[in-house]
């Protein structure tokens, strides 16, 4: 081989020299920087989520809540039959208001000259705070000064799938991770034998259906799971009878964990390790869950508080009871979704019957909570997608009348993980159309979420796609009116 034969080839080797040496410096650089930012506290999620995903995190600063628990009302429950009594409404009940007044309203099926339909509840003020609740929900009036009371919620969407996906999730699109994938992404879990997001549902589920606790583009073991009150927890959580024994499923599963932490060296996949990370959490549910489930260790009053194995509040009960249950062993975020609360018709009968099925649970839960000095760190809310409109609509064939979407103004509230009780923030005129104080759009609220577990929202992100994610997407603000002092 000549000289200028072999020239190509030692250039190609001192080229690989370099890239090597270059590599490793850069690696070394990268090390000592990944360690430099861990002793300050300031490691990325993404980067500890990589090795393990549901290892515990430390948040940005020290935030109030440790845990949140989501009660989504899937439907739109209607304010003004609920939290938000507006007398106003009879002077004008039965009449169309002036189209001023609505021309600007988003509305799904009645029109802006339909009649204004005033409410049939009757509301008291409740503690020492005063708030009002409407006679349908006695139970959680009697926890008014625990609780936050929001006059002031707006959204974007008013349909149904969006409203939800733009509560859940920050956007309207498909695609997005839901607030309790963002959660655990930047709290990790704190529980070794159950999944760090758990979903828990009764009645009609979410029109958005498992969007609404998908991980989206963040790694998978992020995902809510969906459990069940009764029977197995999981569906196909445990073996079949009979075929494998638990030392023999440990030492497979230990040859699985061999050979895909292997080939995560080599790819640096994301996936491989929630895979590990799945596999091995399965392994400790199957003994985890039905523990979980059995009640028999609770006290008799506390079943009766809740109101479990009585009707129609079982289903809902048990899944508040779990959701406390949950929130003991370290779940991080748990979502109890309850449907269906949009009354288009049969406003009175279908609001009351959604009540009597939820309100002495919820009130259950917080007492329980507080009780067990639980509340102080974890932050409960109540939210649906949107509210419900001033005026009526009329389903024809019945005659029974209900109330449209209402995106611009409705309530919700909150309850611990720093939140102030015993406050309502916000505002809406005297018939419950437009707010009028302390606006607070669906990204403030997930940026005041993410404020009390301790996040800065604005820096909770993912790369995905060319550009950083978050769940505020672009917009949001922590609403400081809602935090304990």
């Amino acid at each position: 081989m000549t000289f200028l034969e072999a020239q190509p080839d030692q250039a190609a080797q001192d080229h690989g020299r370099r890239q090597f040496l270059g590599r490793a410096t850069w690696g070394l650089g990268a090390a000592a920087l990944g360690h430099l930012l861990r002793s300050e506290g300031r490691t990325a999620p993404e980067e500890l989520a990589r090795a393990d995903p549901l290892a515990p995190r430390p948040p940005h600063f020290p935030g109030s809540a440790t845990n949140v628990i989501f009660l989504l009302m899937s439907g739109g429950p209607s304010q003004l039959d609920l939290f938000s009594p507006k007398p106003e409404l009879q002077k004008w009940d039965g009449s169309a208001l002036p189209l001023s007044r609505t021309r600007n309203l988003k509305l799904a099926f009645v029109k802006p000259t339909s009649a204004v339909m005033a409410s049939p509840r009757t509301f008291r003020p409740y503690g020492e705070s005063g708030i009002q609740f409407s006679d349908f929900l006695p139970h959680i009036a009697s926890c008014a000064d625990d609780i936050c009371m929001v006059h002031s919620m707006h959204t974007d969407a008013f349909n149904h799938d969006p409203g939800e996906l733009l509560l859940m999730t920050g956007a309207t699109l498909l695609g997005r991770p839901s607030m309790g994938s963002w959660v655990v992404y930047g709290l990790g879990s704190e529980s070794q034998n159950l999944p760090g997001f758990i979903v828990l549902g009764s009645g009609k589920g979410p029109s958005s259906g498992s969007n609404a606790w998908s991980s989206g583009f963040l790694p998978s073991s992020l995902q809510g799971t969906r459990f069940r009150g009764s029977g197995e927890p999981v569906l196909y959580l445990s073996p079949p009878e009979g075929t494998m024994n638990r030392e023999l499923q440990r030492s497979r599963l230990d040859a699985i964990r061999w050979i895909n932490q292997k080939r995560h060296r080599v790819t640096g996949d994301d996936e491989i390790a929630s895979r590990i990370a799945s596999y091995e959490l399965a392994f400790h549910l199957q003994s985890a869950a039905p523990d979980l489930l059995d009640f028999s260790g609770e006290p008799k009053h506390i079943l009766e508080a809740y109101g479990v194995n009585q009707e129609p509040t079982h289903p809902y009960a048990v899944n508040c009871l779990l959701a406390r249950k949950m929130v003991e062993r370290g779940v991080r975020f748990v979502m109890l979704t309850h449907g269906d609360w949009d009354d288009h018709v049969k406003l009175d009968k279908q609001l009351a019957e959604n009540c009597r099925i939820t309100d002495q649970p919820v009130a259950a839960l917080i007492k329980d909570l507080k009780q067990r000095g639980l509340l102080d760190t974890t932050l409960v809310v109540w939210a649906g997608e949107f509210g419900r409109t001033p005026m009526g609509q009329i389903n024809r064939l019945d005659e029974a009348a209900g109330r449209d979407h209402h995106p611009n103004a409705f309530s919700i509230w909150l309850a611990g993980g720093g939140i102030q009780g015993g406050q309502i923030v916000g505002e809406t005129d005297e018939l419950g159309l437009e707010i009028v104080k302390d606006s607070i759009h669906v990204n403030d609220l997930q940026a005041t979420i993410l404020h009390c577990l301790g996040f800065d929202h604005e820096r909770l992100t993912y790369d995905h796609a060319g550009r950083n994610f978050r769940l505020t997407d672009v917009e949001g603000r922590v609403v400081r009116k809602l935090l304990r002092a």
